[in-house]
């Protein structure tokens, strides 16, 4: 089992020590965004879990608990989402002159194979142009040279809630020819900088510029840092059609972020978001969040997708409990 810490937030950033402790409890409870009564049970051992996925702008407050999910024995890498945004689009993310002192920090510390830059997503406004782009993303690869073998990019999705955020920002959506211009430049960057490019579920067709849709949760990569070859792990068919991702558990919950991007998915209400940070318990089973006493738990399925020697390590869909 992989276990995606998180699409649905920065636990990184802003949670680490509510797992660090789920890590030393061996469980967590993770609340079905579409059903909120349903609660999963999800096991977090060093046995059942294959490797562990950070996505994260800023790791920095996670670095004092990377020792320790060393000694535990989990493997792990990082998708670090660094652009060159100001305040305009990333109203709580650090400045990025810090932030890539900060990328070049977890890099020496875990290695740049386990460090994968996000360039995520390109918004395109009367601003930020492609020549802008072109400029910054430059610059970027030239901090980070050394730093990271891959570069994952994507285009702004045009989510209601993302575009009543970004109405008065004037942005535009790009077609396939600017989509091939700026991934052209891109890849032409990035391959000086020895930084492989790949596209996050785009649907455009890019391999003429050898760029490959990419693998956010990535099965020959998490393989590598976890000495051990997968079996029975599978595209995850719950994300979109052109996102090359394999199966994986996300921990996260949405509207917990508090960085305040305009253009994030994963919160409807920046308000709620902030709240929910204030008020977060790290001690809680569930992340900002408690069981409310009408939901049904259930053990979700949660094994090694190691060959041989996995069997017994089985946590199945056997029984559901009512919570207490």
């Amino acid at each position: 089992m992989i276990v995606s810490a998180s699409r649905r937030t920065d636990i990184a950033a802003f949670y680490g020590q509510w797992l660090l402790n789920r890590l030393r409890a061996g469980e967590v409870l993770v609340r079905n965004p579409m059903q909120p009564k349903q609660v999963s049970r999800i096991m977090l051992t060093p046995q059942t879990v294959d490797a562990l996925v950070f996505w994260t702008k800023n790791p920095e407050p996670f670095f004092p608990c990377l020792p320790d999910i060393d000694a535990l024995g989990y493997p792990y890498y990082f998708l670090f989402t660094l652009t060159p945004y100001d305040a305009t689009l990333e109203p709580g993310v650090p400045g990025k002159a810090s932030l890539i002192k900060v990328f070049r920090r977890l890099s020496q510390l875990v290695g740049p194979e386990k460090v994968v830059w996000r360039y995520d997503p390109v918004v395109l406004t009367d601003r930020f142009t492609p020549l802008w782009h072109r400029a910054a993303f430059s610059r970027l690869a030239e901090e980070l040279f050394g730093c990271t073998n891959r570069c994952i990019i994507s285009f702004l999705d045009d989510y209601r809630k993302v575009r009543n955020r970004m109405s008065t920002l004037r942005y535009t959506l790009p077609d396939k020819a600017v989509m091939g211009e700026l991934a052209g430049m891109f890849a032409d960057i990035a391959s000086r900088h020895a930084i492989a490019l790949s596209t996050c579920s785009q649907e455009v067709d890019l391999s003429s510029q050898g760029i490959m849709h990419s693998r956010c949760i990535d099965r020959e990569l998490v393989e590598r840092i976890s000495g051990h070859q997968l079996k029975g792990v599978k595209k995850d068919t719950s994300q979109r059609h052109a996102c090359g991702c394999v199966e994986s558990r996300d921990i996260g919950s949405y509207d917990t972020c508090p960085h305040g991007c305009l253009y994030c998915y994963a919160v409807s209400s920046h308000t709620r978001a902030s709240a929910a940070f204030q008020a977060y318990d790290p001690l809680s089973p569930m992340l900002c969040d408690r069981l409310r006493g009408d939901e049904t738990i259930t053990n979700a399925l949660s094994r090694k997708s190691k060959g041989k020697g996995a069997s017994g390590l089985l946590q199945g869909d056997l029984f559901a409990t009512r919570a207490e």
